[in-house]
């Protein structure tokens, strides 16, 4: 499975991502200031799954009826990197199988996964 992450996620996220055996793109490394269309785009041209913190991609995926292969919108600010990166991971292995195409949403102690509909 393959993720784009946006350039609001931690840098150790990406890492551990990638620790974990994921593929996983990063905006601030390869196109710092693009876009969120152009992020989202990206992600969907690679057949991966965005994550980010910024909630104006719910606006884009629900509102604007733009195409996703589905969107991980991380909720977990004021925990510890190393907090962070557990939540995202444990989460992230977890429901593998229900992200593609979903729009998900990671919070402290919750997880919501929303069907996608166009």
């Amino acid at each position: 499975m393959a993720f784009v992450a946006d350039e609001s996620v931690d840098k150790q996220i990406i890492d551990r991502l990638r620790d974990d055996g994921f593929e996983a793109f990063s905006i601030a490394e390869d196109h710092p200031g693009i876009s969120d269309e152009e992020v989202l785009q990206l992600a969907v041209d690679q057949k991966a799954i965005l994550i980010t913190a910024d909630k104006d991609f719910g606006d884009l995926v629900y509102q604007q009826m733009r195409a996703s292969s589905g969107v991980i919108l991380l909720r977990i600010a004021g925990l510890s990197q190393d907090e962070k990166c557990v939540v995202v991971s444990r989460t992230i292995n977890k429901h593998t199988s229900e992200l593609k195409n979903n729009f998900t949403v990671i919070g402290k102690s919750s997880i919501r996964i929303r069907k996608q509909t166009l």
